[in-house]
């Protein structure tokens, strides 16, 4: 067996641990006789494993049980319609910050419901974002029904390092590409969500942590699966939910809790992050990382070379030498290493190995 060191932005690599039960119990889940994509998602087996999946969340979020646990499907890119759709409403406002491509992408679908704001807008001339703007920068509407933000930019390689206080309204954050990577204090939030296939398990299902007394306010006379209180009503099976995404997700957690939890992924991170960025500020500008320092993302690494074709070797060498998925995001071009959970200590080591070794032999 050939495992590589995989560095996608998502869908993004899955703990080995994680693999190998889901291979183990593939044709026999839990003594049933059949895979977990066979069982009915009514029976007793399937229920336990759901319901365990939600309290598994709450309790690694450090959420009590004023907290709804929803799943969905769509990724972020439904949330960012189903959201508004269930919490704004015409004539209402919200406040949007904007940081990066999916906050913008968030802004456009939210348009839809409701009068857009944005208390800071972080873009700069020719669609790019290098900063986080600071919580005396943010300027907040008041008449807002809530404030949203996007913890973490995958394709700038922006994140957010503290949780913006939203003066008393609601706030709500897309959490896709750094949820569950260090520890955080989620009760100054109403809601969260997150596509699963960056740090939680694979693409199919994503989560929707939801305070109850938020999730009063939302829309009732909406479409069946565009309706929060659906989701909440019915456990997330009104229909037939991604069973084996959530079993996948269920795996995870449990790796998580394993490894210390969000304390323990957050030691991991850190020094994750302390050592590629090293690298990159220690290349004596062989490397350079175009992120204001205090906005740069523990998850999402970019960087770019001297040269448009040292970067095309780079990337063409690195899968040679078992490294992949480092070319940058298309409009962005250059190199992006996507070190989310699953990526260990040892990766970005034998990373760091590899750009040294690369600089020597192709200096600029």
């Amino acid at each position: 067996m050939k495992r590589v060191i995989n560095f996608s932005a998502g869908p993004a690599a899955i703990p080995l641990e994680v693999l190998e039960q889901a291979r183990d119990e593939m044709v026999d889940w839990n003594g049933t006789g059949c895979s977990v994509m066979e069982v009915s998602h009514r029976g007793k087996e399937y229920d336990a494993l759901h319901h365990e999946t939600m309290d598994l969340f709450r309790e690694l979020a450090g959420m009590g049980s004023e907290w709804k646990v929803l799943f969905t499907t769509g990724g972020a890119s439904t949330q960012f319609l189903m959201f508004p759709m269930n919490m704004l409403g015409a004539g209402r406002s919200a406040d949007y910050i904007n940081t990066g491509n999916w906050s913008k992408a968030a802004i456009k679908e939210a348009k839809r419901f409701g009068n857009i704001t944005m208390p800071a807008n972080m873009e700069l001339e020719g669609g790019i974002f290098r900063s986080i703007p600071k919580q005396a920068d943010l300027k907040f509407n008041p008449a807002a029904a809530y404030v949203h933000y996007t913890s973490n930019n995958t394709i700038f390689g922006t994140q957010w390092h503290y949780v913006p206080d939203a003066k008393g309204k609601p706030l709500v954050s897309d959490m896709s590409s750094d949820i569950f990577s260090r520890p955080l204090d989620f009760s100054g939030h109403s809601m969260i969500y997150a596509g699963a296939q960056k740090n939680l398990g694979p693409s199919g299902v994503t989560v929707v942590a939801i305070k109850e007394s938020f999730l009063a306010k939302a829309e009732s006379d909406l479409p069946t699966m565009m309706s929060y209180k659906v989701f909440a009503d019915k456990d997330s099976m009104f229909n037939t939910p991604p069973c084996f995404s959530i079993y996948i997700l269920n795996l995870v957690m449990k790796w998580l809790k394993k490894n210390g939890g969000l304390e323990g992924m957050g030691k991991v991170n850190n020094a994750k992050q302390t050592t590629l960025y090293g690298a990159i500020d220690g290349s004596k500008g062989y490397y350079t990382c175009p992120v204001d320092r205090d906005a740069r993302s523990w998850m999402n690494v970019v960087f770019r070379l001297p040269s448009v074709d040292l970067e095309e070797k780079f990337i063409k060498d690195a899968k040679v030498a078992g490294i992949v998925q480092v070319k940058g995001y298309r409009t962005v071009g250059g190199i992006r290493f996507s070190t989310y959970n699953a990526s260990g200590l040892k990766d970005i080591q034998t990373a760091v190995g590899f750009m040294d070794d690369f600089q020597k032999k192709n200096p600029a």
